[in-house]
């Protein structure tokens, strides 16, 4: 029952959940990791998708750039405790949520993870399915939904969802430093795509017949701002998976200092050039192919040269495989392992979410501005709730200390077993979170399209509402333990 060299129970650990040593990532590896999930396909779809909200350019750089401050701060709360102790996300639930309740956050963040892994791999596959029909025109009919497909895909989108699932489990397969050395070249790669596809088009264009003021305007002056807020949570709900599981990463870093170097590099500096790129790039393409184009898989198919379209795509192609497995495959199976650490390993947790990703058809969840809002909202509700749990406990229960040994521990007494190894004001804090959250988000679906309360507004701010309540409603019924903490001093 119990781990021979370190006396950890078996119910609770394997290989892959015990504390990391030696931690051995850089600053520039934390970089690395942030440039390939910002440079993604799915960062440039979200980011036009923006675009929509009625919004000029420079209105959308801002929420852009304010959006990822916000995530900042918050990547590095979440990052201390996983750092401190070396374990992933699940593992260092368990102090709030118990040894056994850290199964409801891991479940709960393993699906949401199967969720953004299908979404970033149907995105990435359509660069395949651009890339076959500019090779192969013929292949037309057979990307057409209507005459040959299936659940909403096209036959030839099916084709191309399935190498990418390949490719990305190949990669994962191979383990965290064959993933490490992936995502240190992706993030480079597709900056340098990217920044030659804006240079590119401006000279086409000429910089003086590019107009930043995109497709229609409906806000300004102090109208903007609460639509800018709202552009702002959506950034922050974009980037609420990977800055949840960050503690899967952080993990491996040398130190606290390698994480706040390498999250300052990634997100601030990195995203403030992302987003000129975005809106320098979207801005190009109006007077160059006279409509706005905020897919760049679509901007590169644009392009009269064969050989440019095919080193663009197969870069984006690269790059969010990188990013996908990191973000949503490397999670999930720290999820699902630690369900049941002796029969599931890292590998197996990874192959359950890979699988999971196809049952969910992800192409029907991100295929246009609204239903890119409404999914990143669900999202974004039941993510909260978690963060808010976490962060409280950590910082303002426990004040900053983990006890490593007790996280793999079911002996009564312990400091996380609690009853039955549950912790029930960290279950009843996220349920009730994720619950209140979703409401103004379902108002906004309602088949009527009746403004309940007026919450229809409030649904962009989901995952804002969603910690606040995980967090207030913890605290709240964490009273004896805060005191308990507080003594010991």
């Amino acid at each position: 029952m119990y781990d021979a060299e370190l006396g950890y129970h078996t119910r609770l650990t394997n290989d892959d959940l015990k504390p990391l040593v030696p931690q051995t990532w850089s600053g520039y590896n934390i970089f690395a990791f942030w440039m390939s999930d910002v440079h993604s396909v799915g960062g440039y779809v979200t980011a036009g998708s923006l675009f929509a909200l009625g919004l000029t350019s420079w209105q959308v750089l801002v929420a852009l750039v304010v959006g990822i401050i916000v995530v900042n701060v918050f990547a590095n709360l979440v990052a201390k405790p996983s750092q401190v102790a070396g374990v992933p996300y699940p593992v260092i639930c368990r102090a709030p949520f118990g040894v056994l309740g850290a199964n409801v956050p891991a479940i709960i963040r393993g699906l949401i993870a199967v969720a953004w892994y299908g979404i970033q791999t149907y995105l990435a596959s359509n660069a395949f399915v651009v890339l076959g029909l500019k090779l192969w025109p013929s292949l037309a009919p057979w990307a057409d939904v209507d005459q040959h497909g299936f659940l909403g895909l096209s036959t030839l989108g099916w084709g191309a969802f399935a190498i990418m699932w390949v490719l990305q489990a190949i990669v994962f397969w191979r383990g965290m430093e064959a993933i490490r050395k992936f995502i240190d070249f992706c993030g480079p790669a597709v900056y340098l795509v990217m920044l030659v596809l804006a240079i590119y088009l401006v000279t086409k264009a000429g910089w003086s017949n590019i107009s930043l003021n995109l497709g229609s305007v409906e806000y300004s002056g102090w109208s903007s701002v609460p639509v800018m807020l709202g552009a702002i949570a959506l950034v922050v709900s974009y980037f609420s998976g990977p800055m949840l599981n960050f503690g899967d990463f952080s993990r491996y870093a040398k130190s606290m200092k390698a994480v706040r170097t390498g999250n300052f590099l990634g997100l601030p500096i990195n995203f403030l050039f992302f987003s000129v790129l975005t809106v320098v790039t979207a801005s190009a393409t109006l007077p160059v192919y006279g409509k706005l184009i905020t897919d760049p898989v679509e901007t590169v198919a644009q392009m009269d040269s064969v050989t440019a379209v095919v080193l663009g795509l197969l870069t984006f192609i690269v790059a969010t495989i990188g990013i996908n497995i990191v973000a949503n495959f490397v999670s999930p199976a720290f999820d699902f392992s630690n369900v049941d650490p002796q029969r599931i390993s890292w590998r197996a947790g990874g192959m359950i979410a890979a699988v999971g990703s196809v049952l969910i058809t992800p192409w029907n969840l991100y295929n246009n501005p609204d239903v890119i809002h409404y999914t990143l909202e669900t999202l974004g509700a039941f993510i909260g709730p978690l963060f808010g749990v976490l962060i409280a406990d950590y910082y303002f229960v426990r004040k900053q200390r983990v006890d490593v040994d007790a996280l793999f521990s079911m002996e009564e007494g312990k400091p996380y077993w609690y009853r039955n190894g549950v912790n029930p004001p960290a279950v009843v804090a996220t349920f009730v979170g994720a619950i209140i959250a979703m409401f103004p988000v379902i108002t906004k679906a309602h088949p009527f399209g009746i403004d309940i309360w007026g919450m229809t507004g409030a649904s962009q701010y989901s995952w804002f509402i969603g910690v606040a309540v995980g967090f207030g409603l913890y605290l709240a019924m964490t009273g004896s333990l805060r005191r308990q903490y507080a003594m010991a001093g």
